[in-house]
C-alpha cells in the first residue's frame, strides 16, 4: 500500500479521496464502486480518527471496502448503517450475518461483489457488530482502522476485547 494513501476526512483537502486530491478516484477504482457513486467523506476538520484517537488507517483494498469504497471505514450523514467497524471475517460471523438477512459470503456478480470469506477485512455496520457481540459471535476488530463514530454503538473495552492481533494486509 503506497504511503500516500490516507483516510481523509478534512475540509482542508476539499475533495480528497484516499490520496487522490481534488478529483474522483481513477477509473480502475471507480469501476469497482458498485454499491453507490463516489462521494466525499464527512468532514471532521482534519484527518478521520479511529477509536484509539489516532489517524484512521485503511481497512482493506482487496476486497475494496468502506461506505465510499475507498478502503477506509469512513462515514457521512448518508451512511445510515454506520459502516465504521473494520472487522476480520470469521465463518461464525458470516453465518450469523446471513441468518440475520445480510448474506456477505455469496458472490453477487451483477454488482461486482465477490463475496467475503473468513480472513477478509470489511467495514461492518456498527449495529451489526453489536448484534454479533451480544450473540457471542463478534468478529475480531482492527482498532486502528475502526472509525471513532463506532463508539456511539460499542464501548472501547468491548472492542478491545475483540481486538485483532494478527497481521493486517
Amino acid at each position: 500500500m503506497p504511503a500516500a494513501r490516507r483516510c481523509w476526512s478534512s475540509s482542508s483537502r476539499r475533495g480528497a479521496w484516499a490520496g487522490w486530491p481534488t478529483r474522483p478516484p481513477p477509473a480502475c477504482v471507480r469501476d469497482r464502486l458498485h454499491v453507490r457513486p463516489w462521494r466525499r467523506p464527512e468532514r471532521l476538520g482534519g484527518v478521520a480518527q479511529n477509536v484509539l484517537g489516532d489517524e484512521l488507517q485503511p481497512c482493506s483494498y482487496d476486497p475494496l471496502t468502506g461506505w465510499f469504497r475507498d478502503g477506509c471505514c469512513n462515514t457521512d450523514s448518508g451512511d445510515f448503517g454506520v459502516h465504521t467497524v473494520c472487522a476480520v471475517m470469521t465463518a461464525e460471523f458470516l453465518e450469523f450475518s446471513k441468518s440475520a438477512g445480510n448474506d456477505l459470503s455469496t458472490p453477487q456478480p451483477a454488482t461486482g461483489f465477490d463475496g467475503l470469506k473468513p480472513g477478509d477485512q470489511w467495514c461492518l455496520c456498527a449495529s451489526r457488530w453489536t448484534e454479533a457481540f451480544e450473540a457471542g459471535v463478534a468478529p475480531p476488530v482492527v482498532l486502528e482502522s475502526t472509525h471513532a463514530r463506532t463508539l456511539e454503538w460499542a464501548s472501547l473495552s468491548d472492542l478491545e476485547e475483540h481486538r485483532f492481533t494478527g497481521n493486517t494486509a
